[in-house]
């Protein structure tokens, strides 16, 4: 089945570095485009960034220049690496795609940026 499994939030003072990790399974990872959104307390999911399967990207305007995205066809994982964080940035991390019309969601994984 379509699983999307996340990892690498946590908690990282300002100025800080971390790095998502988005393993997926039960497609042809390939050829998909996938996703980074987030949602902090009070406000509303927002697209952070997306890469599609050629490997262009697109970045939210909050984030351009200090987050990047990738992927690793071979490991079937899409990254975000996230620099300079400030707070932000913190907020419940979701890992995203589309596949015959469904939404899939990863489980999302925890981002603080705190001092």
């Amino acid at each position: 089945q379509v699983q999307l499994v996340e990892s690498g939030g946590g908690l990282v003072q300002p100025g800080g570095s971390l790095r998502l990790s988005c393993a997926v399974s039960g497609v042809t990872f390939s050829i998909k485009t996938m996703n980074w959104h987030r949602q902090a307390p009070g406000k509303q999911r927002e697209l952070v960034a997306l890469i599609i399967g050629g490997g262009g990207e697109y970045y939210a305007d909050s984030v351009k220049g200090r987050f990047t995205i990738s992927r690793d066809n071979a490991k079937n994982t899409v990254y975000l690496q996230m620099n300079n964080l400030n707070a932000e940035d913190t907020a419940v991390y979701y890992c995203h795609m589309i596949h015959l019309g469904v939404n899939y969601w990863g489980q999302g994984t925890q981002v603080t940026v705190s001092s």
